[in-house]
């Protein structure tokens, strides 16, 4: 059974930086794609970023490009989404999901397996 365990959550001031943690277990890493949502009080679950098996193709959603980057090390069975140039509007919990799929893919929808979230809190 896959299992993701998120880490890297706290309060941060407008204009910090974060970096979360998502730790994958019970099957070959290797074999899924990586995403990050997030979630915030009464609203749906929004993409963030993704990254494909291997850690060769990205995507991001359009509001993310520049500020966010998402990153893989196969070694440790971990995916990393690095955020800048934090806003209150960032303020969520902070979701890792994995997508067992074909090499190359990045999806946005259709994640296999979730982590429990992290929260992020942007505020001075």
């Amino acid at each position: 059974q896959v299992q993701l365990a998120e880490s890297g959550g706290g309060l941060v001031q407008p204009g910090g930086s974060l970096r979360l943690s998502c730790v994958f277990s019970g099957d070959t890493f290797g074999r899924y794609a990586m995403g990050w949502f997030r979630q915030t009080p009464g609203k749906a679950r929004e993409f963030v970023a993704s990254i494909s098996r291997g850690g060769t193709v990205t995507h991001y959603a359009d509001s993310k490009k520049g500020r966010f980057k998402i990153s893989s090390d196969n070694a440790k069975n971990t995916v990393y989404l690095q955020m800048n140039n934090l806003t209150p509007e960032d303020t969520a919990v902070y979701y890792c999901a994995a997508d067992w799929t074909v090499s190359g893919a990045t999806p946005t929808t259709g994640y296999d397996y979730w982590g429990q979230g992290t929260q992020v809190t942007v505020s001075s």
